[in-house]
């Protein structure tokens, strides 16, 4: 809880109080922290008494705004394990239940200030595929570091998967001038282009098609060009479970060009496609709010985002990684 508080912090002098007690944990001296934290030896004393006292609120208490919580340590603690569990549209709602919990009163502003001290944000939850199964995504990443460490040095490992940018703009988060409403053009959405790609971890290298449709023969001839720019050693394909990775013509194709092996995904596991990463990169910088009128243009320009991906090349360095998320239904 502690890291996660300290995650949260706000100021550096709330972010201190938490090191304060993480340090002390770990077993470090008060001496020891002085020189690390540059506070001196009664002001940590302090902070480990308030958070001997009343926990982590206890310890950040004098740095909530807007004068002292009108709810206890506990009622708080309750506070903030129901709004783990639950997620609320509004302020207004929470000033309900807490008056109807508790029995006290709060201005929606007052709560808003309120829950911002307890470290909430308002934002929209993630969505998630809501039958992904955490266990097989575990024997996935397992059997993922057993094939990077067994394979030969020519071997490669590619992540595959297609894309389907709709000629539109796409309203992002953005700093505008408060008061100021500022306006994104749009077009209709209706027409799109098919991209199939194939991206390498170890060089960073991406391949990609566009096709009229991603179907068996895209993807054949996606293998292909996979086949032409590495000569040598296996080349492993790692994709979901899309009908067109697994038909007829996908496999009597693989017959013939044994250098290919697939590797399937668990199903309902998009977090463990690094590709996915690269499209939503790619449409950040193509589609959101951004707006272009003409379609030949449009497709003109997401074709230029991949021909000179060089650019972004430090970006995706550290964006594209197999530092897995697992996802639990």
């Amino acid at each position: 809880m502690l890291k996660q508080e300290h995650k949260r912090c706000k100021t550096i002098k709330q972010a201190d109080r938490i090191k304060t007690i993480l340090c002390l944990n770990k077993g470090l001296s008060y001496e020891s922290i002085t020189e690390l934290l540059l506070l001196d030896d009664s002001t940590l004393r302090r902070y480990f008494n308030e958070y001997q006292e009343g926990g982590i609120y206890k310890l950040l208490s004098d740095n909530f705004r807007g004068g002292t919580p009108k709810l206890t340590i506990e009622e708080q603690i309750q506070l903030d394990q129901h709004l783990e569990d639950n997620i609320y549209l509004t302020s207004k709602e929470i000033v309900a239940y807490v008056e109807n919990e508790f029995g006290i009163f709060y201005t929606i502003n007052g709560m808003t200030s309120f829950l911002h001290n307890l470290g909430y944000t308002y934002k929209k939850p993630k969505h998630i595929p809501g039958k992904a199964d955490k266990e097989k995504q575990t024997i996935f990443i397992e059997e993922y570091e057993d094939l990077k460490a067994t394979k030969s040095t020519e071997d490669k490992i590619y992540f595959m998967d297609g894309c389907h940018p709709q000629h539109n703009s796409q309203p992002a988060y953005g700093w505008i001038k408060k008061g100021v409403q500022k306006e994104l053009k749009s077009n209709s959405g209706r027409q799109r282009i098919n991209l199939n790609g194939a991206y390498n971890l170890e060089d960073h290298e991406v391949t990609i098609r566009e096709d009229e449709m991603i179907n068996s023969q895209s993807t054949i001839k996606l293998f292909e060009q996979l086949s032409q720019r590495q000569k040598t050693g296996i080349i492993y394909i790692i994709c979901d479970n899309a009908r067109y990775y697994k038909s007829i013509l996908v496999n009597e194709y693989l017959e013939t060009n044994k250098r290919l092996k697939i590797v399937f995904l668990p199903p309902y596991s998009p977090n463990l496609n690094i590709i996915e990463r690269l499209w939503k990169f790619f449409k950040k910088n193509i589609t959101y709010n951004k707006y272009c009128e003409n379609f030949a243009v449009f497709k003109e320009k997401c074709m230029e985002f991949f021909q000179n991906i060089e650019k972004y090349k430090s970006e995706l360095e550290s964006l594209m990684t197999d530092n897995f998320q697992l996802i639990q239904a």
